[in-house]
């Protein structure tokens, strides 16, 4: 293929099973910042206690940066695509209507995650 065209496979679809454990990463597009102010951390801490409660997926650890954050939880229903889309989402349009961006411009993607598989009891 010319042109300097690189094909390459699409990712495979993430497993997601009762009880599963992820280590979720999150950035914004480009690596731009998430946070700006400390309004914008407790109003994400806001929107992540609701979906953990609406979805009802277990949550052990969080670390938030400004321009990404980690999650360390347990999907007891196998519903982690769900639990991020409506997470993602919430706090997606809360950014976009304080910042006043066009839909498009800045988004907030779930970029990876892998399976914990060591206890996390004490």
């Amino acid at each position: 293929m010319g042109g300097g065209y690189k094909r390459t496979m699409p990712r495979p679809w993430r497993q997601q099973f009762e009880g599963a454990k992820y280590h979720i990463t999150a950035r914004g597009n480009g690596r731009e910042k998430l946070f700006y102010e400390p309004e914008d951390y407790e109003r994400f801490v806001e929107q992540l206690q609701q979906a953990l409660k609406w979805e009802r997926v277990v949550l052990y650890a969080y670390a938030l940066m400004s321009n990404h954050y980690h999650l360390l939880i347990e999907t007891p229903e196998g519903n982690l695509s769900k639990f991020m889309q409506r997470l993602n989402t919430a706090y997606g349009l809360y950014f976009r209507y304080k910042r006043r961006r066009v839909s498009g411009i800045r988004k907030v993607y779930q970029s990876g995650n892998r399976k914990v598989y060591h206890s996390l009891a004490g």
